[in-house]
């Protein structure tokens, strides 16, 4: 059987998705951008601060569904612009630590003008 996961300390969802489901002991997110929980507004000029808020925002999905995230098996991150690598990887690298699987591509465009967005799936906290 299937939960939503859903946090006010996470932006609101801005369509028909849930922050994320856990399935069994597996947490799937959906993807976050850099919205401010409490405004709702894009938070961040630059890929730095925005990722900042990114990893913010999961961190508060994943706790509120009961994991951390030590415990990320795969992530997904999308740049809307890939000369932006190295920097998203600083902040990313600040927050997951435990190198999952990982797959990080270039889109043409992220809802509200995004600069980053990222989703990850998780095991629950043993």
């Amino acid at each position: 059987m299937s939960e939503k996961i859903s946090t006010p300390n996470a932006p609101k969802a801005i369509g028909p998705y849930s922050q994320a489901i856990k399935s069994g002991n597996m947490i799937f997110t959906s993807g976050q951008i850099a919205l401010d929980p409490t405004s709702g507004e894009l938070n961040g000029t630059n890929i730095s601060e925005q990722t900042e808020q990114v990893m913010k925002n999961l961190s508060a999905v994943l706790t509120a569904a009961g994991s951390s995230f030590e415990k990320v098996i795969k992530t997904t991150c999308f740049l809307a612009d890939i000369s932006d690598f190295a920097a998203f990887n600083e902040v990313y690298g600040k927050y997951i630590t435990s190198a999952p699987a990982r797959s990080c591509v270039a889109v043409k465009a992220l809802p509200k003008g995004a600069l980053v967005e990222v989703e990850v799936i998780a095991k629950e906290t043993d």
